[in-house]
Formats: C-alpha cells, structure tokens, sequence
C-alpha cells in the first residue's frame, strides 16, 4: 500500500525518536534517584502499600508480581540504559520486529513507575510521555518507512496537548482573557528558573503580547498541524518557538521539552536534509498492527475529545490504567500570590518560639532569600514540585508531609538526598515545624541595595512542631 509510507519524513521520525529516547532517559533517571525517599519499602508513601490494597487491574506492570526497592532500582537503570540505547541508534540496527520490541520495553518500564508513583506522579507529563512512547513504538525505524498513520497520531497528540491547554485558560481564569495572567504567573508558577525575575519584571505590554501568543499558539495553531506542507511544518514551528520561550521563563520539568519533540515530528526537513534514503517497503503484517493501532487510538479518543468539548472540561486525566489516550492543560488558574512552605528544625529540647530554628533548604523550590532560581528542567524535582501544591492547599500533602517531618526527625538519608541543605549535618533536630511564607521577587532598587531576589512576609503556621522520640520513648 503505496498510501502507508511517508518517505520524506525519515529525518523527522528519526529526530523525533532520538529525542523522545534524550526523555526517557531524564524520567528514569530521575526515578533511580528520587524513588526510596518517596515510594520506597520506607518511604514517605511506600509502593507496598499501595499494591496492597488496589486491584491488578487498576494499576497494571511490573511490580505486581514483585516489589522491592532492590528490584525498582533495576528496572529504573535498565530504563536508563534502554534509553541511551536508542539514543545511540541500536534500533536502527535491528530487524524491524526487533526495534519495535526495544522501543517498548521503555513504555513498559516507565508505564510500570507510574503505576506506583501515586501523588508524586500525578503530573501531565507523565502520561504525556507514556502516550508518546506507545505511538513511538509503531513508528518503525532503520530502512523501514515511516507510516503516516502513526506520523498522524502524533499530530493528533500535540494538536489534544495545545488545544487542551488552551480551551481550560480561556475557560478558566478570566485573567487569561484580559491578558493579564502573565502580570503574576511568572513570579507565581511552580518552579521559577534563573530567568523568571527577569520575566517578571518586563513590562506589562510585553505580558500582554505573551498572553496573546499564548492563544494563537495554542487555540488557532493548532489546526494548522492538519494542512498541507509547509502550512503545518510552520504550525510546529511556532510550537516550538513559544516552548522554548517557556523554557526560559521557567522549570517545567520535561513537559516543555516533550512538547518540542512531538512538534519536530511534524516538520518537513527534506529541504535541509536532501531526498531519503534507500527505503524498504513495511511487510504486511506490520501494516495491519499499524492499522489496528490507529483504530485503537482513534476509539479511545472519544473521551478525551467529548472531555475538550465540555465547559466542565478537565485537565491532566488518564482514561484508562495504560494511558494510552489522555487529556491534558494547564494554568487553567493563575495564583496572585507565592506561598511558600518552610520547614525548620531546632536541636533544642524545648521548641518554642525562641528556639534556634535552622531552614532546610530545597534544590529548586525559593528558600533562600539571596539565592537566584537554578535551572533543572528538563529533570523532574517532585518533592519540590508537591511543596508547591502543598502550600496552596494543606489536602495536598496530608498523606505525605507527616511521614516527611519524621524522615527529617530520624535523619533518614534517602530524604535528606532530596534536598539542597541540610541545617543538621551532625545529629538530625529534635524538633520540626513548618510556616507559611508570602513570596516575591524583589524590585530592581530592592535587589541592588539588599542582594535578595526574594522577600518574604510570614503568613501563618503549616504544620505545628513535631518532636523526635527521647531515650524512653524510642525503647517503649
């Protein structure tokens, strides 16, 4: 079938694998280093525990027929070392069954994480890479054309991905239609990074332009993915171009940078890269996988579809335990205000008000008054992710920031590696407390005459101080 193979787009199916493998790699690397502290046999929501009282059917992988924190660690590196694998190009060197078989082995492993993750992988993204890795696996490699269908179902991807996002905005916060959500969010988002003072503070016409783009890029763009070339190489290129610009203005994790990926798919490089090269017509077996696959996605799309059409539309939802068909969007709503949760600890036997309260620090989330955003996208930081959400609503972090504060009490090291700074590097404190703080950034006077990128105002108490078990109490 002449109609199944789209020759010209070889570069594109090839950049968009190599960078979807970069992906991969950063989420598993991120789960080998993260997992103990948070879902681990003693972590702060422990796997176990969950496979214990959930059903096979609600959360399907590998860890039902084991867990241990010995067996997570090996299928997180494996997925590591998967990953470099297609990075380096080994499917393009396999027979076709072969290659498909490498390039699900990632969606499984990861598939597997997140069906573990809970709270701390209840992001997008998440099901955003998991839907991206199973269409990736049908895209074939090496010698083999590249189907359109599959070329297709990435176009309808990033086409749910835009729209989505940009249907919950204007649906959302009214802000978002006066065009002044951008006069807040990039003080107020999750994650700031190194740029977003500077993002800031630039004037409001140009945050008013931003918004704008925002909608162009996201509501009316998003068709054009659907046209002709080089309509739509144009469309994923502007894509392309406001990812990036978020890249700069913030930590967003791999979302950003997964989104660019998928847009790149759509491109039509033959200008830059010449005619194709020597390709082989599909067998027909992988055809009719093809085909089945298509018609797989297309009926699992209603849902997500009658999801975009509604005015109580959802964001970030799975519709079945595989993620193979999501809805997605975000910033439906913008914070006008920064909270931030504190956590301290004092080594004093009695924690009152005048004790010597010591501030852990974060890795990415602001602690530090003097301390410039860093850059950690595209790697994923979820406990400091959840701190965010913690401190807009307490429900957020009822099941976890109680086994947290006592992890901190014990000195547990797993937990400890999660965070930026230590204020106990000796002995672990004997008491903890955790305060609300109103967050901004400085002006540009108050930066020059105090060195802070932050002020800070207190607010009120999160979490009242917890005690470390005396001698007594640890042998009752």
């Amino acid at each position: 079938m002449e109609w199944f193979s789209a020759d010209g787009y070889w570069l594109s199916r090839l950049i968009f694998q190599r960078a979807l493998a970069v992906v991969y790699l950063v989420a598993f690397l991120s789960a080998a280093l993260q997992f103990r502290a948070l879902i681990g046999e003693r972590g702060m929501l422990p796997a176990p525990e969950l496979l214990r009282r959930t059903p096979w059917k609600a959360a399907p992988g590998l860890f039902r027929l084991h867990y241990s924190d010995r067996f997570f660690a090996a299928v997180a590196w494996s997925g590591c070392a998967v990953s470099a694998a297609l990075v380096a190009g080994l499917d393009g060197a396999l027979p076709l069954w072969g290659g498909m078989l490498l390039w699900a082995l990632p969606w499984a492993l990861y598939l597997s994480i997140v069906q573990v993750g809970q709270v701390w992988y209840g992001f997008g993204w998440e099901s955003l890479l998991l839907e991206a890795g199973f269409l990736a696996v049908f895209l074939g490699a090496g010698d083999t054309a590249p189907p359109i269908l599959v070329l297709w179902l990435l176009r309808w991807l990033l086409f749910r991905l835009e729209f989505g996002a940009g249907l919950i905005k204007v649906r959302g916060d009214a802000c978002w239609r006066r065009l002044t959500c951008l006069d807040f969010h990039h003080e107020t988002q999750p994650m700031p990074g190194p740029l977003s003072w500077f993002f800031h503070h630039l004037p409001k016409p140009v945050h008013r332009a931003e918004a704008a783009a925002n909608h162009v890029t996201q509501l009316a763009v998003p068709f054009l993915l659907f046209t002709p070339q080089p309509v739509a190489s144009a469309a994923a290129a502007a894509m392309v171009a406001t990812q990036l610009w978020l890249v700069l203005s913030g930590n967003f994790a791999w979302l950003n940078w997964l989104t660019v990926t998928l847009a790149l798919s759509v491109i039509d490089w033959t200008p830059l890269a010449g005619p194709p090269p020597s390709l082989t017509a599909p067998p027909l077996w992988y055809e009719a996988v093809v085909v089945a696959v298509t018609l797989l996605v297309l009926a699992r799309s209603y849902r997500p579809v009658r999801n975009l059409l509604s005015r109580r539309q959802t964001m970030n939802r799975s519709y079945d335990p595989l993620h193979l068909v999501n809805t997605y969007g975000a910033f439906g709503s913008i914070s006008r205000t920064r909270l931030e949760v504190v956590v301290e600890g004092t080594a004093d036997p009695v924690a009152h008000e005048g004790a010597d309260w010591k501030e852990y620090g974060f890795r990415g989330k602001p602690g530090d008054l003097r301390r410039l955003p860093p850059l950690i996208a595209p790697y994923h930081l979820r406990l400091d992710w959840m701190m965010w959400f913690a401190a807009l609503s307490p429900a957020y972090a009822r099941a976890w920031f109680g086994p947290f504060a006592e992890r901190l009490l014990r000195g547990d090291r797993d937990t400890l590696r999660l965070l930026g700074h230590n204020p106990f590097p000796e002995a672990p404190p004997r008491h903890v407390r955790a305060r609300v703080f109103h967050y901004r950034f400085t002006g540009p006077r108050e930066l020059r005459a105090t060195g802070q990128w932050w002020h800070r105002t207190y607010v009120r108490e999160f979490m009242r101080p917890v005690s470390r078990p005396g001698p007594q109490e640890r042998e009752g």
